[in-house]
């Protein structure tokens, strides 16, 4: 838990008591990449449902995995911008996240993949083609994001970065 934001107050936070905005969430390296998640994965499924993805299956699975896991990482960046993950300390939070992550960058690797394949240059809709193109690169950025907090849950999960004295006081106080 040491690579989580607020880990050192861990169990600090009574289970009675209101939520609290966590600001240091948000100038973690998590916290910043999930909001660039919540923006990049914002960008990809509202430029595909900006054509006419009904019309080409490769953009259904597209639209499903953006939208999909932009929900998602909206509910996990709120779950730790108000601490609610303290709350429910019994769930192990750095594994969960580490799975989802990972999931996340796999789903996402097939989601650009076939959103990139399916786009076609001589498209007879201009605005279509546009749209789609930038619709790739943003999932491939988007799935770049999610690999790269991947690689920082698990080093929360493994609890690389601290020491022994932040070990032992997270995991035993």
């Amino acid at each position: 838990m040491a690579g989580l934001p607020g880990a050192a107050r861990a169990r600090s936070a009574s289970p009675g008591s209101p939520p609290a905005l966590d600001g240091f969430f948000l100038l973690s390296p998590l916290g910043g990449l999930m909001g660039a998640q919540a923006v990049l994965g914002l960008l990809v499924w509202s430029l595909i449902a900006a054509t006419t993805y009904h019309l080409h299956a490769a953009y259904g699975w597209v639209m499903f995995v953006s939208l999909f896991f932009w929900i998602l990482t909206l509910l996990f960046f709120v779950t730790y911008l108000l601490q609610l993950h303290q709350k429910f300390y019994m769930i192990p939070w750095p594994l969960v996240l580490m799975i989802y992550n990972a999931v996340a960058t796999v789903l996402y690797i097939t989601a650009f993949v076939t959103c990139a394949a399916a786009v076609q240059p001589t498209s007879w809709r201009q605005w279509d083609y546009n749209r789609r193109a930038a619709a790739s690169f943003f999932a491939c950025v988007t799935m770049i994001t999610y690999g790269v907090s991947t690689f920082f849950s698990f080093r929360a999960w493994k609890g690389l970065g601290s020491n022994a004295a932040t070990s032992q006081v997270t995991d035993h106080a």
